[in-house]
């Protein structure tokens, strides 16, 4: 069997995937850079390896297909741990979190699921945000978006009514559009995120894995984590088993 993790340290690089329009854990920057906290993760894990970096950027719904396709080794970019992505994948430990979240102006009375019925609600595609608002908000109208930055967009510019996407992305859209009055309606679910790999790498899992779990304990990736997001990751992903 091919070993991945001894290709990489032959090859003297890793080549890691990483989102480019999911605001603060990866994004283009004013110089045209990838930046945020996926971006800073994947810089450090590459220099503990002691290789290059060949960072590609990817939009969320290309996240897992660049890995199938071996165009990318590993994918550090806000991927959530769900089982569906297990069958064809395999993640690390949690090294982040993710909050899904709906939400919209304030003069809009939404509590919960029920009052989505009738409502245009945006989500990006191919993300938990579609798969869980398709699933719960029964009688609203989904639309779906191919990224992050033509979700904000849609929601600044008034063609959806509501939005299901993450905390970061709201405060994105209260930046560009302060006069709406966007808030949170209310939390979907929590997400813990992984490091992801083509599946029967176990060297390769187990070296990511302990990465990980090293630099949970000394603060680095809760320090990453704080610099993008303002606030510390929570205790059981700080601590991992």
């Amino acid at each position: 069997m091919a070993d991945q993790l001894d290709d990489i340290r032959k090859a003297g690089k890793i080549r890691i995937a990483t989102t480019i329009s999911t605001p603060l854990f990866g994004f283009t920057d004013d110089k045209l850079q990838l930046a945020g906290s996926d971006v800073d993760a994947a810089r450090l894990l590459a220099q503990d390896l002691g290789v290059q970096l060949e960072l590609a950027g990817v939009t969320n719904a290309a996240r897992v297909p660049t890995l199938q396709a071996n165009r990318a080794d590993i994918v550090v970019g806000s991927l959530s741990i769900t089982p569906e992505r297990q069958k064809v994948i395999d993640f690390s430990v949690p090294y982040a979190v993710i909050s899904l979240i709906i939400g919209g102006p304030r003069s809009m009375a939404v509590k919960d699921y029920a009052g989505l019925a009738g409502k245009r609600v945006g989500v990006t595609r191919a993300t938990p945000n579609d798969t869980l608002t398709t699933q719960n908000a029964k009688g609203a109208e989904v639309v779906r978006y191919e990224d992050d930055a033509t979700l904000i967009t849609s929601m600044v510019t008034g063609q959806i009514d509501l939005f299901s996407s993450t905390p970061s992305n709201l405060q994105e859209m209260q930046k560009k559009a302060a006069d709406k009055n966007l808030e949170m309606k209310f939390e979907q679910k929590a997400f813990d995120l992984g490091i992801a790999m083509n599946k029967n790498q176990p060297r390769l899992k187990e070296w990511i894995d302990n990465w990980v779990r090293t630099n949970q304990k000394n603060g680095k990736l809760n320090a990453i984590y704080k610099k993008y997001h303002g606030r510390d990751l929570p205790q059981a992903i700080q601590n991992p088993q």
